[in-house]
């Protein structure tokens, strides 16, 4: 919403500063997103005259210009490269030091081809009135020489822009604005009664309203015999400050209203209508050329104003082209409704039209103001284009329904924690028009028509406060109590948190893609599908949508991947083929709420490995099935997952690679997630390029951590002893698994072993048939002393006999 001061003070007699009307405007809830004050900002620059313009010595497109500043001094030389440079020209000059905004630059003295400039003659564009940057401005002969140009050319008349919440459409018109300003002492508001205009005959025209949900209220006046031609400069000068730009004086005239009292109008060229009004649900199929150039297709839900010869309007959006007024519009009909604001903005978002009707009528207007508003414009018509007027048409209601709320005082102090005199509430709600009556500890208030969002005592108390000064809220800590505080994130958001961090330090790159994805997506990933014949799989109907919004969007996702492979593979397509993603969202497995659960997943693809993105001269590595399993180890592991309970099981689900993945499980009953290479098949399902590496698994199947009864602090128990590692290489048969090997190592001494990790495996020459060869680096970390040779020996005495054992496992030679 825009404004002027010069408007503002029409609503509001005040002499308070600008800065301290913005600051006030922020501070009762109207908030000043920008205050432009091109007096202050072109205070520097000057008329000045060209005396003389003559061809630059060394450049054939610049002119070196001697100009006369009307301070009385010598003329000052100045370089020019416009093209409309010339002797005896008035324009726009600046002298050095001037800051230019048009090109966000402090004039200097500067040499051009070997010529000093000692300052600069002016396009629109430097001075950031217009994009004209062709020549430089070019003013009337008589323009004052010496005089500074804003003062000239009216320019200080500083402009408002306020960022309107949704609950206020009453300050969409300046009257409201003011209203608001002047109950904040900040001036006094100016609300002149607005008189009838006496008709002098029956308007011919008739309204029918066919459904008074859509339009509660229609009114309708024809003035004859007007004269519609330019505005007075007055009004476009008005609409002109705010942006808008000027058409006739009618149309200029609804244009005015919409912004200076919040209430929209249309007006139709009477001699253009055929017959009498109607308000109806548009036909299907039925179009309109609308005033923005367009043909619009309407169906029923569209809300119009038609005439015996088809629709002429979108009922509080905009009018049709076919009954506009032009220069030749010498009978008017002016038109003030009130529409249905959910019809409004459904009917706005369907057609894709943005107006400034729309914009008011969809929050709500005035429906009081709807009689007096025309009464206004067909004031403002007479004075202007003159005519006579008929007798107003007026349908249905012509105000609101009343409302009192029962408002016990007391509420202030309980919802704000300030005192405010009941004599302070009732001049407070008067000036912005409520009525309070009583003068016990519960008084009734009506609620004014313009003020449709305030239902409530919590919305009185509101007003009360924004304007006594939100300021003067105290600040009150909450209390504590003796209690420690409880956690504010929940066990879940706690994983998801971590789950991210711990896959964005891998090198990943976080994505968020749709909930909603393919059927064949959802039937290849589908993680429980329902018992039926294999080939006739069709996922679970649970997960398809009733009404979904693209074909390609139909299911619910059971898993984050397809979305990652898309979006990997959009990437690929762009030649970024080079990529590890990730992202932490919710999966589903069928429409209960216990169906839907946190899952973290990630992809790679290319030279993505955990050694780094990309390629490089000291080498580089594709990524493949062990990336993502320390992926979905890294994730797990920040999740909180009993790491030393996992289990490794070969193969997974259809759509990995059975040969290159592993399923991660805590016990066959207790499956957390998968890891590996896609499979073929389900890369060429996806539409995407291979070999994709990729893991998923479940946050919210990671079992809970137990709570341990002690009050003792946890001690961090660091060993001043070095540690000690050892290698084994054991022979084992070739189904044996590594992890196997793992295990038992840990198992000989668990406080003294810290840390088993297998470094290799070999099969081939040297090993026998149906053999391999898995060598373990064991750390062994002593707390009490220095471990001896004989004790490290013995230990690994142990460790061999323990492999042997479980195994089976013979130590290489």
């Amino acid at each position: 919403m825009k404004f002027t001061l010069s408007w503002l003070k029409e609503h509001l007699d005040t002499d308070e500063p600008v800065e301290k009307l913005a600051d006030k405007l922020t501070m009762i809830g109207l908030e000043v997103e920008n205050l432009e004050d091109k007096a202050k900002a072109l205070k520097a620059f000057t008329i000045a005259r060209v005396i003389s313009a003559e061809q630059h010595p060394n450049a054939d497109r610049l002119r070196v210009c001697m100009v006369d500043t009307g301070n009385g001094a010598a003329p000052v030389q100045v370089v020019c490269g416009a093209p409309n440079a010339r002797t005896g020209l008035i324009s726009v000059f600046s002298a050095p030091g001037t800051f230019i905004p048009g090109k966000n630059i402090t004039l200097g003295i500067g040499t051009i081809r070997g010529v000093e400039s000692r300052g600069m003659l002016c396009s629109e564009a430097e001075l950031q009135l217009s994009e004209n940057h062709d020549g430089i401005m070019e003013l009337p002969a008589d323009a004052p020489v010496g005089k500074g140009y804003v003062e000239w050319a009216g320019l200080g008349d500083p402009m408002f822009e306020i960022n309107l919440t949704p609950n206020r459409p009453d300050c969409t018109g300046v009257h409201g604005i003011a209203r608001d300003l002047a109950a904040a002492d900040m001036g006094k508001f100016k609300d002149p009664m607005i008189k009838p205009v006496k008709g002098e005959f029956p308007c011919p025209v008739k309204v029918t309203v066919e459904d008074a949900k859509l339009c509660p209220g229609f009114a309708l006046r024809l003035v004859r015999g007007v004269k519609n031609g330019p505005s007075p400069k007055w009004l476009q000068d008005r609409l002109t400050s705010i942006g808008l730009r000027p058409i006739n004086a009618l149309v200029d005239i609804t244009n005015f209203m919409t912004y200076d009292r919040a209430r929209p109008l249309h007006v139709f060229d009477a001699k253009k209508v055929t017959g009498n009004l109607l308000v109806r649900r548009a036909r299907d199929g039925e179009t309109l050329l609308a005033l923005d150039g367009r043909t619009y297709t309407l169906d029923a839900g569209v809300c119009v104003i038609a005439d015996d010869h088809g629709v002429e309007s979108l009922a509080g959006i905009m009018g049709g082209e076919a009954s506009g007024c032009d220069e030749n519009t010498t009978d008017v009909l002016i038109e003030s409704a009130l529409w249905n604001e959910i019809n409004i903005a459904q009917t706005g978002r369907k057609l894709g039209i943005h107006s400034d009707a729309r914009y008011r009528f969809e929050r709500g207007v005035d429906p009081a103001f709807m009689v007096p508003g025309l009464e206004l414009a067909t004031r403002l018509v007479m004075d202007i284009c003159g005519g006579t007027p008929s007798e107003n048409v007026v349908v249905g209601k012509t105000h609101g329904d009343d409302r009192v709320i029962d408002f016990p005082l007391a509420e202030v102090k309980r919802l704000a924690g300030i005192e405010v005199p009941m004599a302070e509430m009732r001049l407070i709600l008067s000036r912005l028009g409520f009525m309070m009556a009583g003068s016990g500890a519960v008084a009734k208030v009506a609620i004014p028509s313009w003020r449709s969002d305030v239902h409530g005592k919590a919305d009185i108390v509101e007003e009360i406060v924004r304007i006594v000064g939100v300021d003067k809220v105290p600040e009150t800590p909450f209390e504590r109590g003796e209690d420690a505080r409880k956690p504010v994130l929940t066990p879940i958001q706690l994983r998801t948190r971590r789950a991210k961090r711990a896959a964005a330090a891998r090198g990943m790159i976080e994505a968020v893609t749709w909930s909603f994805i393919a059927k064949p997506y959802a039937e290849l990933f589908d993680r429980d599908p329902p018992v039926q014949a294999q080939s006739n799989r069709r996922g679970h109907p649970e997960l398809s949508l009733a009404n979904p919004i693209a074909a390609d969007m139909s299911d619910m996702r059971p898993s984050l991947l397809p979305g990652l492979v898309t979006a990997a593979q959009a990437n690929i397509d762009r030649g970024f083929s080079d990529l590890a993603l990730f992202e932490v969202g919710q999966v589903f497995t069928d429409d209960r709420p216990e169906g839907e659960l946190i899952a973290a997943a990630g992809v790679r693809h290319g030279y993505a490995s955990s050694q780094g993105i990309g390629r490089h001269w000291s080498g580089s590595a594709t990524a493949d099935a062990l990336d993502a399993k320390a992926d979905a180890f890294a994730v797990l592991a920040a999740a909180g997952a009993p790491m030393q309970a996992l289990q490794i099981v070969p193969g997974g689900p259809d759509w990995l690679h059975p040969g290159r993945s592993g399923t991660i499980q805590i016990g066959p009953q207790n499956v957390l997630g998968h890891f590996g290479e896609l499979h073929p098949r389900a890369l060429e399902t996806l539409r995407a390029d291979g070999p994709l590496i990729a893991f998923e698994v479940i946050l919210d199947r990671i079992p809970a951590a137990k709570q341990k009864p002690t009050r003792a602090k946890p001690v961090l128990e660091l060993s001043s002893f070095q540690p000690v590692s050892r290698d084994f290489a054991f022979i084992v048969d070739r189904t044996v698994k590594a992890g196997d090997i793992v295990r038992a190592a840990q198992a000989v001494d668990k406080k003294l072993i810290t840390d088993v990790t297998v470094f290799d495996v070999y099969e081939g020459k040297g090993i026998d048939d149906g053999k391999k060869s898995i060598a373990i680096a064991v750390t062994m970390q002593p707390r009490e002393k220095t471990m001896t040779d004989q004790e490290i020996e013995a230990v690994a005495t142990k460790i061999v006999a323990e492999v042997a054992k479980k195994t089976g496992g013979v130590l290489r030679a």
